[in-house]
């Protein structure tokens, strides 16, 4: 990903109104975005645009559709909508590239693009780094007059394709009926939709993050902060509780007790779960990436399953699948892919599975979860103000080396740049709990002398 100067490991993503993500660039981005699908597949270039509820999100619609139609393409904007909806929507409608605007759980000061092609998959890294010369020089990009422009309408009834299209991802011989569920929406783009999908299929639903004001997307809410949540599953009684998070491409899950099950449990579940259905593709493989928990890989190898990681991002997950024909994988912050449903992570539609195992299993879900047992794990984030390889930096390689050390077989340490802020995040993984936490300790330390 060296050389990439806007685009990181999901879209474009920073401060908005401020550079890159500024009305200016959006413009021109819908331009190269329209331009590259003139190019390579149709004179005019039908293009999704989808938003979450932030208040920038209004600026950088309209910026990238006044782009799409100066170039000529034709935009349908679907106000609210979540990741995944804006990657099936663009696949149903046979579009030529659907877009994001969201800044996924970040909070509200932030926002970003991201960008699918027909077939509702991320742009690979070649067609992301074809996108950038045209957005450094827009002199590369031919310039339309006359009857050669487009136009732009708003659809908000694609909404409804998204829920059918999801409500269909849970086997016709289950329902939801009798189950009592919080579903927390992060007041994000899945705030209004997400009760109704389950609601639809028989669920009693207690709605939270459902108020969204241009501010408070991911406040105190959602996948990243699930408190409010359990406090609710125990208050009501409830049998589980959802949590999605900004752009609802991912999820956390809250059992009946209370407790937030850790994402890597989810995906062990799952994953046995497709394999005892016969579900699990011709690969008999999860695929994972370097985050997730060495626990997670020993019990799918107990479970006769393949565990493949890639680099962190969905994408990468995603790209691997294609590449195998793998139908599952997942990352640990909720990002759970099931590829026979979805091109990308679908946070409703993963919590659907998960009910469908737990009544697959007829167990509860804080039963089930008990099966994986995890390593300890401990992950700090340190601010940088600049990204050398860290092998280039003799205190954090010495830091290393100590630690690997330590560790021995049973442990690993990760250390990489966040590809959405200006962190280095610090990762310790192993049997004993209390030197892994003095580990990260130190290696934190260090970054944070040399880099921070």
């Amino acid at each position: 990903m060296s050389g990439r100067k806007f685009f990181g490991t999901d879209g474009i993503r920073g401060k908005a109104n401020t550079y890159p993500m500024t009305g200016e660039v959006a413009f021109v981005l819908g331009r190269a975005v329209t331009s590259y699908f003139q190019k390579n597949f149709s004179k005019k270039p039908l293009i999704i645009i989808g938003k979450d509820t932030r208040l920038s999100c209004y600026m950088l619609e309209q910026a990238f559709s006044a782009g799409v139609c100066s170039q000529g393409g034709k935009a349908i904007l679907t106000g609210p909508l979540p990741t995944p909806g804006v990657a099936f929507v663009t696949q149903s409608m046979r579009a030529d590239a659907g877009v994001m605007i969201s800044a996924s759980h970040n909070s509200f000061e932030d926002n970003g693009i991201k960008i699918f092609d027909r077939t509702g998959h991320k742009l690979p890294d070649e067609i992301e780094l074809e996108l950038e010369k045209m957005l450094i020089d827009p002199s590369l990009i031919p310039q339309k007059i006359g009857d050669e422009l487009g136009n732009a309408k708003r659809l908000d009834e694609v909404i409804g394709r998204y829920i059918v299209h999801t409500k269909a991802a849970l086997s016709p011989q289950y329902s939801l009926e009798g189950l009592r569920i919080v579903v927390d929406g992060a007041n994000g783009a899945g705030y209004k939709l997400a009760p109704v999908v389950f609601e639809e299929l028989g669920a009693e639903v207690i709605s939270l993050g459902n108020t969204p004001n241009g501010t408070n997307i991911n406040k105190s809410c959602g996948a990243l902060h699930p408190q409010m949540c359990a406090e609710n599953v125990k208050k009501y009684r409830a049998d589980l509780g959802v949590c999605l998070d900004g752009d609802g491409d991912r999820l956390t899950i809250v059992d009946s007790s209370g407790e937030v099950i850790h994402g890597d449990k989810l995906i062990g579940l799952c994953g046995k779960f497709l394999k005892d259905n016969q579900e699990i593709g011709p690969t008999n493989e999860v695929v994972g990436t370097v985050m997730s928990n060495f626990g997670l890989e020993y019990y799918l190898k107990e479970n006769g399953l393949k565990f493949t990681r890639t680099q962190v991002g969905d994408r990468y997950i995603v790209e691997h699948m294609r590449q195998t024909g793998a139908l599952f994988g997942g990352e640990p912050s909720g990002h759970l892919v099931f590829k026979k449903y979805s091109t990308t992570g679908d946070g409703i539609l993963a919590a659907l599975k998960v009910i469908e195992s737990i009544k697959f299993y007829d167990r509860d879900l804080s039963e089930l979860s008990k099966d994986i047992e995890l390593f300890p794990q401990e992950m700090k984030n340190v601010a940088v103000l600049k990204r050398v390889p860290f092998e280039e930096v003799s205190d954090i390689k010495k830091a290393m080396t100590h630690a690997e050390a330590k560790l021995g077989k049973e442990g690993r340490i990760l250390l990489r740049y966040s590809g959405t802020e200006p962190l280095a995040r610090v990762m310790v993984e192993g049997r004993d709990s209390k030197l892994v936490n003095s580990l990260c300790l130190e290696l934190t330390d260090a970054v944070k002398k040399s880099l921070g």
